[in-house]
């Protein structure tokens, strides 16, 4: 792992060739969309009484691509740099000169753009939840983007709070920390529902559990058709247990975003991002407004990263340790603050951090679905047979979590933080 005094991946160097990338967010203060909502607003205790009001359309038009899916593939570990920065090749076409690095000249137009994505989404969300819609995809994909923006905007205030008026930052943050979640769990639980689904589906197939490890000495072929028909029977069962009880929290999660879109602590959130867009509360003084606001909290977020890379446990510990998913959830969170620092400070996310950054999406995926396995085991009064096809069903799950560890491990772009007792 490389030295605190070594140069970081989130400061730029001087050979860097200024830009900006299709994606990324506007550098004028006085951009179009700027100047759209200029004198629109009204206090930030005003609510919104409409989330697609007139902020809301003056900013309408086609939104961007959705964020692109992390690529799955993986490579070999790279040797880190000895001197400390970003692996060659990997630097991005948009990196800024450290002179540019003030509040005004990148956080806030990153800011002012993101809140824009932010009320495009939400427009096409109330366009594509009209009763008269016939379907729910684009309802989703802009309940995605809604997130995807809520959550730059959380990452950003929370990163660079000390060049950001601190109470502001806090009380928005929140805010959108509660959206975020509640818009992420209806998509969550319909996710592990087709997870789980797929997985007894394949487990109770001609593939048995026995051909996903070692087999035991001395298993005999009696014992392994015995466990073939008892897993057979379980698993129609168990895969009926898992729809009900998923579906259902999928619908009241469902009610619940819908419920909290209508609500006026909603409005209030909407109406902050409107104000947002047009006008970014920054630090007083303009100690906050240095390139040294924007570079020393991007590194702090970066080498908080590293700590908790190189506290994870190594990979010959015991496997199903059910203990261990929480540092593994903290990494996650670490690397998400750390890619958005990213974005910010160099104007694109760091592509030798994508692999990465999928594998422990797939890992916090796999853990809560052996989660639901496990809950669903619990039910009082169900068959031997269902609790069998749970338990090998929990079982293959935590197999998926240990083989999102070995990829992180693999794609991690400095093997030596790893390495590190």
């Amino acid at each position: 792992m490389r030295r605190p005094d070594q140069q970081t991946t989130t400061r730029p160097t001087p050979d860097a060739a200024p830009g900006t990338p299709p994606d990324a967010p506007p550098t004028d203060a006085t951009g179009p969309r700027a100047r759209q909502l200029a004198g629109t607003t009204g206090p930030e205790e005003q609510r919104l009484a409409d989330p697609t009001g007139p902020r809301a359309r003056q900013l309408a038009g086609t939104t961007g691509p959705e964020a692109r899916q992390l690529a799955g593939t993986t490579g070999a570990a790279r040797p880190p740099d000895p001197s400390g920065s970003r692996p060659a090749g990997s630097r991005p076409s948009g990196s800024r000169f450290a002179g540019d690095l003030t509040t005004e000249a990148v956080l806030a137009p990153y800011l002012r753009g993101q809140a824009a994505d932010f009320l495009r989404s939400l427009r096409l969300h109330h366009e594509h939840s009209a009763p008269a819609d016939s379907g729910g995809h684009d309802a989703a994909a802009a309940t995605r983007a809604l997130r995807r923006s809520a959550r730059r905007i959380s990452g950003a205030l929370h990163t660079f709070r000390a060049a950001l008026d601190p109470l502001w930052a806090d009380q928005l943050r929140a805010e959108l920390a509660w959206l975020s979640g509640i818009l992420a769990r209806e998509h969550a639980y319909a996710g592990r529902l087709t997870r789980l689904v797929e997985a007894l589906h394949q487990l109770s197939g001609p593939a048995l559990p026995a051909a996903r490890g070692v087999r035991a000495a001395g298993e005999s072929a009696t014992s392994d058709a015995q466990g073939r028909a008892a897993l057979g029977v379980g698993a129609a069962r168990a895969g009926a247990l898992l729809e009900r009880r998923l579906t259902l929290a999928r619908t009241r999660s469902h009610s619940a975003a819908l419920q909290a879109l209508g609500s006026s602590r909603f409005h209030a959130v909407a109406d902050a991002v409107a104000l947002l867009a047009s006008d970014v509360p920054l630090a007083p003084g303009p100690a906050g407004r240095t390139a040294e606001a924007l570079l020393e909290p991007a590194e702090r977020a970066e080498q908080r990263l590293l700590t908790a890379v190189a506290a994870l446990p190594p990979g010959d510990t015991e496997p199903y340790n059910e203990a261990q998913d929480a540092a593994w959830h903290q990494t996650r969170l670490l690397l998400r603050l750390h890619r958005y620092a990213h974005e910010v400070v160099l104007g694109a996310t760091d592509p030798a951090l994508t692999g990465a950054g999928h594998a422990l999406d797939l890992h916090r995926d796999a853990v809560e679905a052996a989660g639901a396995a496990a809950a669903a085991a619990r039910t009082p009064r169900i068959a031997p047979a269902t609790a069998y096809a749970l338990g090998v069903l929990h079982a293959d799950q935590r197999h998926e979590v240990e083989a999102a560890r070995a990829v992180f491990r693999e794609t991690w772009p400095y093997a030596a933080a790893l390495s590190t007792p």
